[in-house]
């Protein structure tokens, strides 16, 4: 029986991560700064995202915008992070670092795995003397891999590592451009690391992409506007990039979710 497709779709927020759950996703990646290619979100959201019923949910941990070159400050930074969702209930995270030449940091991201699957000691809350491990969760190597040198070589490395997953348009603009390469990766890691595509996905195209790359997980956004309930407004002042509209949110769009999984079914 061919394994059932599932659908990843990225939050920004507790709205969407419930719509996202409404909507039938399999799992939400939570995340801040969708329009900087996604940051590491807020304790708080992580905790809020805990309490909806019916999705798995993994964090991204990317620690600032731009490229994926850490420093070690930054690496320790974004192994607190893992841990920090690990002890908040997290099913995976999802992380990826590269070297100045554009090749695997192995050094970091070994980190990371240790972070994600070692041996991590919690406490009950209260109690000092009752601890216990935490269960190993599951890793995601993010969207660097679209920007790395040797693709086929770093897959390798992520499977030797213990990397679940690699979230990738196949090195492309876009999934839907790129699923020549997403194919070749999806044969190249034969069930042994999940190829993801995602960017540039939605409704009408998500079906397309799986059918041709043999992938079985698919990542997509699948916001619409959301008007802002303010009555009072005052134009003409921006919080962000000039001309944005401070009076509307992108939100996960349940009718593009349940859109998407039941045209992947």
């Amino acid at each position: 029986m061919p394994e059932s497709r599932k659908l990843e779709v990225c939050c920004g927020s507790l709205l969407s991560v419930q719509r996202a759950a409404e909507g039938g996703a399999f799992r939400v990646e939570l995340c801040s700064g969708l329009a900087e290619g996604g940051l590491t979100p807020s304790l708080g959201l992580i905790n809020a995202a805990m309490q909806v019923d019916g999705v798995r949910r993994h964090v991204l941990i990317r620690p600032r915008p731009g490229d994926f070159l850490y420093t070690p400050d930054e690496v320790e930074l974004m192994v607190d992070d893992i841990v920090s969702a690990r002890r908040a209930g997290a099913d995976g995270v999802v992380v990826g670092a590269l070297t100045a030449d554009g090749n695997l940091d192995t050094e970091a991201c070994k980190r990371f795995v240790e972070a994600a699957k070692g041996d991590c000691v919690d406490f009950a809350e209260g109690d000092l003397d009752e601890a216990y491990l935490l269960p190993p969760v599951a890793l995601t190597f993010h969207r660097a891999f679209d920007v790395c040198r040797c693709p086929l070589q770093v897959l390798e490395e992520l499977v030797s590592l213990g990397f679940d997953r690699i979230l990738t348009s196949g090195q492309a603009a876009t999934a839907e451009s790129g699923t020549d390469m997403l194919r070749t990766l999806v044969q190249a890691a034969a069930g042994r690391i999940v190829i993801m595509p995602g960017c540039g996905v939605n409704e009408g195209n998500a079906k397309a992409i799986l059918d041709a790359t043999g992938a079985t997980e698919i990542h997509a956004s699948l916001r619409a506007p959301q008007p802002s309930q303010m009555r009072f407004r005052h134009e003409g002042v921006s919080m962000g990039t000039p001309g944005n509209d401070e009076y509307a949110t992108l939100e996960t769009s349940v009718e593009k979710v349940r859109a998407v999984v039941g045209d992947i079914a």
